[in-house]
Formats: structure tokens, sequence, C-alpha cells
């Protein structure tokens, strides 16, 4: 039985391949591509996944593909897709039941309250479901325009940041800002019936066009002149405000209980999930940890997999790193064919030494092994790494190579069985999906990567599912007596995750990072 799922076609579009009840692969579009048109199938990323997974397009018996997949007439789609799948099913889902699909199925519970939230993604923006085995039962919906999400990204326009993309800059500008505006954005909530918001569109101008379109009620809450720009010193508390009020509204529509289940695009608001996770109102805390579009071809394989297909064994999600990797000669020939200079790196114990000697000098290095992480987030597979104990390390990484603001922290990577002895975080680490706390006997050292309060970015690495990652960790604890790694993602200037390494070799000579591990091969500059 093989299935794909194919989501995000109007924005952030991927493929999914589940074969005989087990996640083969997913891949985005944009990562091995770097181009996307609206509507189009994710070609690419199809021919990716079917490549992983050893199988033929004739061999797929169901292909479901999420909606909204057109802006105009959808026969072509229809066509095209039963011309690339000759012998399958093809199944349509809504947006929402995707999402849900993608959090429950890859849950570990067999029961579970699931939450959806999003901007818009099919009128709907968002849901609540309760799960049953392998059964989703629809309890209540959230209708555009009363979308967390809008608001969401209306603030972030608002503060000169770029909406539907850069959303994630105002939740860690929000770590350093009080709660003097909480209540103003709560008021624009309005939460109502069941503690579900209602927006207070008088606080919004439909007639403004830019900085998120507010009204002059707006501003006066502010203590600004109508339209004004926000002042520098009041950015972060705005930015606090709106992230406090999203945070206790969400918690406010899930009646408390033992598990809860999280996807759509707010869920990639690591703060908010911290939130949730802290709240003691529900046992356990799930968020599929790629929330977002391209996460709804997951949705759509996983629920094809149970609903069309049968299936009543759940299918297994213990790793994110699903996409492909490549072989020593298939590095070798890209390296060969750029005329560089490299070594080769006999052993495991010779890769992560090497790679911890460069760090204890203060080396910037790229590290790419194995198989590309799906979703947005650096897992220890296409990772940029730099020593907490280099006290230049987050200046260097923000300034000379990300070149973003210094507000944006870096994760701690921490083998997950030491991790209590620095930071207090929940499971949802081991996908970077929330943030954690460092001890208090600790602050001083990891300093530099507090968002505040003692907030920090976690990322639990087990040997079971990263056992190279594990052992750099654990070698660099061996060496310094830290077994934590600064990490960032691999890419530059809003580019997708490197995905082979002819992309990580553009991105090292673009850049000022000092070394890469590609595989077993090392480059220095």
């Amino acid at each position: 039985m093989t299935i794909i799922g194919i989501g995000g076609l109007l924005n952030d579009s991927a493929c999914a391949l589940v074969r005989d009840g087990k996640l083969a692969a997913a891949v985005e579009q944009k990562k091995v591509a770097r181009r996307f048109r609206p509507g189009e199938l994710p070609g690419d990323a199809i021919d990716a996944c079917l490549r992983i997974g050893g199988v033929r397009a004739s061999e797929v018996s169901c292909v479901a593909v999420v909606r909204p997949f057109h802006s105009g007439p959808e026969a072509a789609l229809h066509l095209a897709l039963r011309d690339a799948f000759p012998r399958a099913e093809i199944v349509a889902l809504e947006h929402h039941v995707a999402h849900a699909a993608s959090a429950y199925y890859a849950s570990p519970f067999e029961s579970a309250a699931v939450l959806t939230l999003d901007r818009a993604g099919d009128f709907r923006c968002g849901t609540r479901w309760r799960a049953e085995g392998v059964r989703l039962t629809l309890e209540k919906e959230l209708y555009y325009p009363d979308s967390l999400g809008e608001l969401y990204g209306r603030i972030t326009e608002l503060l000169g940041f770029q909406p539907n993309a850069d959303e994630h800059k105002v939740q860690w500008l929000s770590a350093s800002g009080g709660d003097e505006f909480a209540g103003l954005f709560l008021d624009i909530l309005a939460p109502g019936q069941g503690g579900w918001p209602r927006l207070d569109r008088s606080f919004f101008d439909e007639g403004r066009r830019s900085a998120g379109g507010f009204s002059r009620r707006f501003y006066k809450a502010l203590g600004l002149a109508d339209g004004a720009a926000i002042p520098e010193d009041m950015r972060a508390h705005v930015a606090a405000g709106l992230q406090q009020a999203v945070e206790r509204t969400v918690i406010g529509m899930v009646p408390s209980g033992e598990n809860l289940c999280l996807a759509g695009g707010l869920a990639l608001n690591v703060l908010l999930v911290a939130a949730l996770e802290r709240s003691g109102r529900w046992k356990n805390v799930f968020v599929q940890p790629a929330a977002g579009n391209a996460g709804t071809a997951l949705g759509a394989a996983l629920h094809a997999w149970h609903n069309t297909c049968g299936g009543e064994r759940r299918v297994p999600f213990d790793r994110l790193c699903l996409g492909a990797e490549f072989t020593a000669e298939e590095i070798k020939q890209v390296l060969e064919n750029c005329k560089l200079r490299f070594r080769y790196l006999l052993t495991t114990g010779e890769t992560t030494g090497t790679a911890v000697r460069l760090l204890q000098e203060e080396k910037i290095v790229a590290w790419m092994h194995g198989r590309t992480e799906f979703g947005p987030r650096a897992l220890g597979n296409r990772s940029i790494l730099a020593s907490p104990l280099n006290p230049y390390s987050t200046e260097n990484l923000n300034i000379y190579i990300k070149r973003r603001e210094p507000f944006r922290k870096f994760a701690a990577s921490v083998p997950e069985e030491v991790a209590g002895n620095y930071f207090d975080v929940g499971p949802n680490a081991r996908f970077l999906a929330t943030v954690g706390r460092v001890k208090p006997q600790h602050r001083k050292l990891f300093e530099s990567a507090v968002l505040g309060d003692g907030l920090v970015r976690v990322h639990t690495v087990s040997r079971e599912v990263n056992p190279l990652f594990w052992e750099l960790l654990h070698a660099a604890g061996r060496a310094t007596g830290v077994p934590v790694l600064y990490n960032t993602s691999f890419n530059l200037f809003g580019d997708p995750l490197v995905s082979n390494p002819r992309d990580a070799v553009r991105s090292f000579y673009s850049s000022g990072i000092d070394a890469m591990f590609v595989g077993n091969f090392l480059l220095e500059k």
C-alpha cells in the first residue's frame, strides 16, 4: 500500500509518502527546486519522495490532495494527477482536516482534543476536534476574518516586517516586552461564546492598505497619533501584548483534559506551545512540528492511510529528517566539479573530533549529514553550529552569517538524557517546537541564547533518532565539560534550508562560515 499526500499547493507545497504503514519520505518543493508557482503540483518534491521510497508512480495506490489547491478551474489539476498516477485513487481533503490529521495521527495518543489554527485555510481559520482511535470528529469551527493568524500578520506589518513571512520575528521580539498592551489585544480579540475570539472590527480601518490597516481607535489605545509609526522603544511591548493575548485566548479555546494536539501555522509559534505546556490544563501537549501548510501533505497521507485505505495501525512518527541524503560519491562529484579542496575523514570519531576542535577554536561550523529535515527547523542534519563557550558566537552568527536581528536567538542542542541538567523543557523540544528555561546555575553560561526571563530554545537529541549528532554533542561534552552546541538552520538570506551538496557549497562560500562538514568531507576557508 503506497500513499502520496500533497498539500500547500497555494503556499509551501510539499509531498509525503506512506508506504506499507511507514512514513517513508516528506519533501518540500522549495527545498528541492527553489521555485514555486501557486496551484502547480510540486513535481520535484513528488519525484524526490518516489525516489526515496523506492517506488514508481504506477505503484501508488492513493493520492490525497489538500484544498485549496487551485485558484481557478480544478479539472486540469485532477487530470494532471490521473496522468501522473494512473492506478491511484484520487481523494481531496479540506485544509483543516489535513491539519488535524497531521496533529493527531502523528501524536502518540489514542485519544485527544485537537486544535488547528492558521490565517485563512479554506474560509475557516480554526477548528477543534475530538479524536478517538482513528476517528476525528469536528466539534467547533472558527471562520475568517476572526483569525488569530490574521491579527498576527497585521501586527507583523505594523512593526515593519513582511506579513505572511516574518511573523516569527514578532514572536521573538515579544520575549523582551512587557504586558502593558495585553489588555488592548484582549479587547481586540474579544473572546465570545466558549472563549473563542470574535475580532472587534472597530480597531481596523479597511480603507487603509498599509501598516496593518489599524484604525484611529487602535492608535489612540497605544497613546499615538493616528497612523503614527511605532516608536522603537514601544515595538517589543506591542509584540508582547499581542503574544500574551494570543496565548491566553488559545488556552481558553479547548476544555482541559488529558491530551491536546496542535497544528496549523499558529502552532509554529513556540512561545504559544510553551504556554500551553505550562498552563497545566492538559497532561500532555503534542505539536506537529511541520505545522504550517507544508505539513498538510503529511496529514493528507496519514488521513488517507486510516480513512481511505482502512489502516488501523498508527504510522510511527519519531523523526522529521525525511528528505534526501547523498552518498560519498555524489558529494565528491559536486566538490570536484566545483574544483574545491577538501579532506576526507575516514571515521565517525575523526569527523566529530575534528568538528569539536574547530568549535573550540571559536570557529563557526556548517554540518550537513544524513537526510534533509522536513519543515522549517534544523535538527542536526542541516545546521550551522557554534560553541556556547565562544563569547562572540551569537554576534558572529547573527551579524556576519545570518544577517538578522539580535533579538532572534539560537537553539541549544543537547543530548536528551542530560538535558535536565541544564534546562527545564518538555517533550516537544525533540523537534525544536517549544522553548524551555535555563536552570539558574547555568544562566551565565547560556546568557547569549536567553530570550528573556530565562527562556531558551532547546533541542533535545536522542541517540536512536540522530546518532551522529548525538555523538558530536557528547564529544563536545568530553572536550569542554558542556555537551551543548548552539544550532541554527543552514540557510542564508531567507533561502530554504539547504538540501543537497551544491546548495551547501553555495551557502558556505557566500557566508562567513569557517568550516563545513558534508558527510565525511571537510572544507575549510
